[in-house]
């Protein structure tokens, strides 16, 4: 949860508008078009998680938003420098909608699945609370400093939050189990196998 958190998420969503019009573009297209892409796309997350497993939709679901981040940080970097500025809006609304694709096929869900399915029965409903209490206040902490980020550096705020979702890619490539069709017994056994 540290990681849906720490990837930017809310900064993101709620400055989307922001976001798009200091792109040039269009704060009413932009937030239409990316709330139609999360609704699709959550959508297909949920026919998805239990064919292709959770932790596959995770590695694409990170690799796509570290991609957006990338995206949205060169566009800000070319706005800043004067470099390319016909093409910097097209890529920074690239980068916002494929990051908002990448998590919404993933990051929003698989990992409230995998919470749910990871913890003993005798911790379950204290470990929940616990990781949902830290899932909030990661929330508030990335609402709290997207702004001040932001007028830091532009690009350099999507740079960190491309940095945090590689990170992520290689916590699950390393720590988190699949758990598609197992019982809690073999995901309690394949925890501490690892």
């Amino acid at each position: 949860m540290i990681f849906q958190q720490f990837g930017g998420i809310n900064g993101i969503c709620f400055y989307a508008s922001s976001i798009f019009v200091s792109a040039g573009v269009s704060a009413g297209v932009g937030t239409i078009t990316y709330a139609l892409l999360q609704v699709v796309v959550t959508a297909l997350n949920a026919l998805f998680i239990d064919k292709a497993g959770r932790k596959p939709l995770l590695l694409v679901s990170v690799t796509v938003m570290a991609s957006g981040c990338l995206l949205a940080a060169a566009s800000f970097y070319m706005k800043t420098y004067q470099i390319a500025l016909v093409a910097a809006p097209a890529l920074a609304v690239t980068g916002i909608l494929l990051y908002i694709a990448g998590f919404s096929l993933g990051m929003g869900g698989v990992p409230w699945v995998i919470m749910s399915e990871i913890f003993p029965i005798n911790i379950k409903g204290t470990a929940g609370g616990l990781v949902t209490l830290v899932n909030w206040a990661g929330a508030w902490a990335v609402s709290y400093t997207f702004n001040f980020l932001l007028t830091w550096s532009s690009y350099g705020t999507f740079l960190l939050y491309a940095a945090v979702n590689i990170t992520c890619i290689l916590f699950v490539i390393k720590l988190v189990p699949e758990t598609k069709r197992k019982t809690l017994e073999q995901i309690q056994a394949a925890i501490n196998h690892q």
